[in-house]
């Protein structure tokens, strides 16, 4: 497997949504999309959204690439350099990709980013209840539940405990 995560760029993003179809475990309310929606390509639409991300402060996003196409997004955004805690998320474009272990190495190689060369301590997340696909990888990666908040599980990881579990 020859998961990588490079920089997002326009071209990343539009190549990631030309393939991305709605999942129901990562909305809360599928109705705000319309029930059973499939998801379009708007161009204008995916613009927007990377010039909203790329202003972001405090956050940074990678493409997850599968042998250099684009198969997801990973985010670590808010990132606070007084308390050296981050938060990251996670999606990918579609269940073709899903269950095969590509989440999990994209998660350990954003932690290692957000640890080694952002310099954070902590690293936050969080799930929908009912997504148990997204909790399970949270824990393979060494996250853990903190507690629910408004249908969401949180979760975080340390970096002394990351760190000494992955020797």
């Amino acid at each position: 497997m020859d998961i990588e995560l490079l920089p997002m760029t326009r071209e990343r993003m539009h190549e990631l949504y030309r393939g991305f179809e709605f999942d129901p475990d990562i909305f809360d309310d599928m109705e705000l999309y319309g029930r059973n929606r499939n998801y379009v390509y708007d161009p204008a639409k995916v613009d927007a959204l990377y010039d909203m991300r790329a202003d972001e402060k405090g956050s940074i996003a990678f493409a997850v690439t599968l042998n250099g196409a684009v198969i997801g997004e990973v985010g670590l955004r808010h990132a606070d350099e007084e308390t050296k805690e981050c938060e990251l998320s996670i999606h990918l474009r579609n269940d073709s990709v899903k269950n095969l272990g590509y989440g999990t190495a994209a998660e350990h190689l954003a932690v290692r980013y957000a640890f080694d060369v952002m310099g954070m301590e902590h690293i936050v997340a969080d799930s929908l209840i009912k997504n148990t696909r997204s909790q399970h990888v949270l824990e393979k990666v060494g996250f853990e539940y903190i507690g629910e908040e408004e249908g969401f599980r949180l979760y975080i990881l340390d970096k002394d405990k990351y760190c000494r579990d992955s020797l």
